[in-house]
């Protein structure tokens, strides 16, 4: 299986920015407005960039009709396009899929069948304002360049054994 086709959007590359420093989340979708996939079958990812303040549709990235026939060849396609997400939303998602995914630095979150993208994505920009939960803090460290001067702060802390 290979990606069929992938659609991207120039408008969110604005000049001060906003894109490199946004979360990027996907969505499994039929329609790109409800989340209505299965993960391994999803035809299509839909992929928003998000921050506090923003969001902006920036890419689909479509399979094809696929089946949920535990051929797991498909599933590496499908995280590889994934790659800059910190999450993809689906209605259900398989114990293989969510290790593989979880190896990329990828959050599976499963939703109930239908769920708005909007919705969702206002929801996510309400947990970046209130205080993310453990996955979305985590989710964001990684998006963060490491400190260099990390280092010096431990050893300034001492060591105890």
């Amino acid at each position: 299986m290979t990606l069929q086709r992938r659609l991207k959007l120039v408008h969110c590359n604005r000049e001060d920015g906003w894109l490199d420093a946004a979360l990027k989340v996907a969505f499994a979708t039929t329609d790109l407005r409800h989340v209505d996939q299965h993960f391994g079958a999803a035809r299509t990812f839909a992929i928003y960039a998000v921050d506090l303040e923003h969001t902006c549709f920036v890419e689909a990235s479509e399979f094809g009709l696929l089946d949920m026939d535990g051929n797991e060849d498909k599933l590496e396609v499908k995280i590889s396009a994934l790659k800059d997400c910190i999450a993809v939303y689906s209605q259900a998602v398989g114990a293989s899929a969510i290790n593989k995914l979880k190896a990329e630095g990828i959050q599976p979150v499963k939703v109930t069948p239908g769920a708005e993208i909007t919705e969702l994505l206002e929801s996510l920009q309400e947990q970046l304002r209130q205080g993310p939960s453990s996955w979305l803090a985590r989710a964001i460290d990684s998006t963060l360049p490491a400190d260099p001067s990390r280092f010096d702060r431990m050893e300034a802390d001492g060591w105890e054994e």
